[in-house]
């Protein structure tokens, strides 16, 4: 469906329509202006999290908190942008040009106290038009233990970190000190954070202005009808959307794993879809209330990760918007792990683990709406591979910690196409930058040993699961503490539409003389010169038959080395004549069909 399709001479209201193209100009240079936003704290940023992993995001809200653009930010940032925009304007209703505000609180919009947030109010005319918003993930924010992950603080005062609900940090585009003092003596990299908090700053100051120069072009007044016809064709794209489901409940169930004193997390979503009406309603309500550990959401990622699953299996290319998401409801309650918390649960890790399960569960639980619909769950949780890092640099003389994000979390199989190999989280929708094991190692006093994609690890289907990896890797010289949290050791990603499980997770420490001890699959390890930790991820899980799938496709699949012949043989049906090994093998069709066919009989 193309803009030409909704080029109406007056919407609903009688206004007249902006010609398509402009409308489509328009939008996309406010997509231009996030993504220069992105460019800026991209370069700019001082930590690797930062300037490798690019783990945050940037966005435009309106002056009425209305998501407007998002460019490619991650899902599990953007989605909230206008609950914190809300927050802005109700603590502060006096805005001033030159403004700019911190905020980390997730009791109202933020995700996470780890995602400083800048909100910068941007006038045009004397009117407030648009808050330009800069999400970065930080290395440090003063937590009891390094790092900005805190699953077993049973509450805000344990984990520890500096709590900022919207607080000014600049007027008349000046710092305001006393913030900067505060976060230098509580941050335990302070002028790393600060080299982090000028990226970020910039990044909304260059959306600030280029804002200002796109309304200088076109005028308050038509910038504002683009904004109510955007928002208006973008309903219209997610009612068609939703129109061609079928009117059906689906319910989708999983669990995160048990982890030290704790059960599992059991997970529960339920989503009707009204194709008549065109709306999709989301219910989370009916889940365990908040426990004592950092693993539950705030209310902005609760939303945004059931969001998230839920525009995986639609149309990719609608705008993701306050328009679009007219079209769906979330039901959430108060002191719910996938709800509301109340102050002062801990949240530390609400962009992760549980998290990262909401949107499994919800994408895999829309297999139940018809025959090629729903996505299968990807690999999650903050492995070996993703975790932080830190302890003292002889190179430096000081102290270092950083999120490592050089896992890969194998991505989920859909209806067309095999999993994603470098999908690392699912609240991130592939968008997150793996890091550069060079550039790690040059950052920081580290070496990594080996990294490497597993076998027969991603679950088999018509479309497969991609593969998980192993990672190995400690320190040069000096103790280096590394704090993960994994999940899908008990409980790995499932395959939908028959597709089997991706492989399950596990972490392992190699001691001086080789050996190896298992480890927990959340927890905090300290390695010696000479000691190595291992990670492996999860595999992801498959879609559809595996017997269904195309032998060539398996075939290539034995040659990169992610399949074995065995698995092609028991799982996919396939034979071959010819080896891998000098580059003869092919698929023997008339074996494959009587492989096949054999199969399918024994498995009913």
């Amino acid at each position: 469906m193309s803009l030409a399709d909704h080029a109406d001479v007056q919407d609903a209201a009688g206004e007249e329509r902006l010609d398509p193209a402009l409308l489509a100009v328009i939008a996309n240079r406010l997509d231009a202006i996030v993504r220069e936003m992105t460019s800026t704290l991209l370069r700019a940023g001082r930590s690797a999290v930062i300037n490798v992993a690019r783990d945050f995001s940037c966005s435009i809200v309106t002056a009425e908190d209305e998501l407007l653009s998002t460019a490619e930010g991650l899902p599990v940032h953007v989605f909230g942008s206008h609950l914190q925009t809300a927050e802005m304007r109700r603590l502060h209703p006096e805005l001033r040009e030159g403004d700019a505000f911190l905020d980390n609180d997730p009791y109202v919009g933020n995700t996470h106290h780890a995602d400083h947030t800048i909100l910068v109010p941007v006038f045009a005319e004397g009117l407030h038009l648009f808050t330009a918003v800069a999400k970065a993930h930080q290395a440090d924010t003063g937590n009891s233990l390094p790092t900005t992950y805190m699953p077993f603080a049973a509450d805000i005062y344990e984990e520890g970190a500096i709590s900022f609900p919207c607080v000014h940090v600049q007027r008349d585009y000046q710092n305001v000190e006393d913030v900067m003092r505060m976060c230098r003596r509580r941050i335990r990299v302070p002028d790393q954070w600060y080299g982090d908090y000028l990226a970020t700053l910039g990044s909304a100051r260059t959306g600030e202005r280029r804002l200002k120069e796109l309304v200088d072009k076109y005028g308050v007044e038509l910038i504002q009808r683009f904004v109510r016809q955007w928002f208006d064709y973008s309903e219209r794209r997610m009612s068609h959307a939703i129109s061609e489901l079928p009117s059906v409940t689906v319910v989708g169930e999983g669990q995160h794993d048990s982890f030290g004193p704790f059960p599992a997390i059991p997970i529960r979503v339920e989503a009707t879809i009204d194709a008549e009406a065109a709306t999709v309603e989301i219910d989370l309500r009916d889940n365990v209330d908040c426990v004592p550990a950092g693993l539950n959401q705030s209310r902005a990622t609760a939303v945004n990760n059931v969001v998230t699953g839920l525009f995986n299996v639609l149309d990719p290319d609608i705008p993701h918007n306050a328009g679009s998401f007219r079209r769906i409801t979330v039901h959430l309650r108060e002191n719910c792990v996938v709800g509301v918390p109340l102050h002062p649960t801990c949240c530390s890790m609400a962009t992760t683990n549980v998290a990262d399960r909401l949107v499994n569960i919800t994408q895999s639980a829309f297999e139940g709406a018809g025959e090629n619909l729903g996505v299968a769950q990807g690999g999650s949780g903050m492995s070996i591979g993703n975790a932080v890092i830190s302890g003292q640099d002889w190179r430096t003389g000081g102290p270092y910690v950083n999120q490592l994000f050089i896992g890969n979390n194998g991505g989920p199989a859909t209806a067309y196409c095999d999993g994603w190999v470098t999908w690392t989280l699912p609240v991130c929708a592939g968008l997150l930058y793996r890091d550069s094991v060079e550039i790690d190692e040059q950052k920081y006093p580290i070496h990594m040993r080996s990294l490497r994609l597993l076998q027969d690890s991603g679950g088999a289907g018509r479309f497969r699961g991609a593969p998980s990896a192993e990672i190995v890797y400690g320190p040069k010289r000096d103790p280096t503490s590394v704090i993960y949290s994994g999940d899908g050791h008990e409980t790995p990603p499932t395959g939908i539409h028959g597709g089997l499980p991706g492989a399950g997770a596990h972490a392992e420490k190699i001691e001086h003389d080789g050996s190896r001890t298992p480890l927990p699959p959340l927890g905090q390890v300290t390695l010696e010169a000479g000691e190595w930790v291992v990670g492996v991820d999860n595999g992801g899980g498959g879609f559809g038959d595996p017997l269904e799938r195309e032998p060539e496709r398996v075939r290539h699949d034995v040659l990169e080395g992610w399949v074995s012949p065995a698995a092609a043989r028991d799982l996919y049906g396939v034979a071959f004549t010819g080896a891998a090994q000098d580059e003869t093998l092919a698929v023997d069709a008339a074996a494959t069909a009587e492989r096949r066919s054999s199969l399918g009989a024994a498995r009913g």
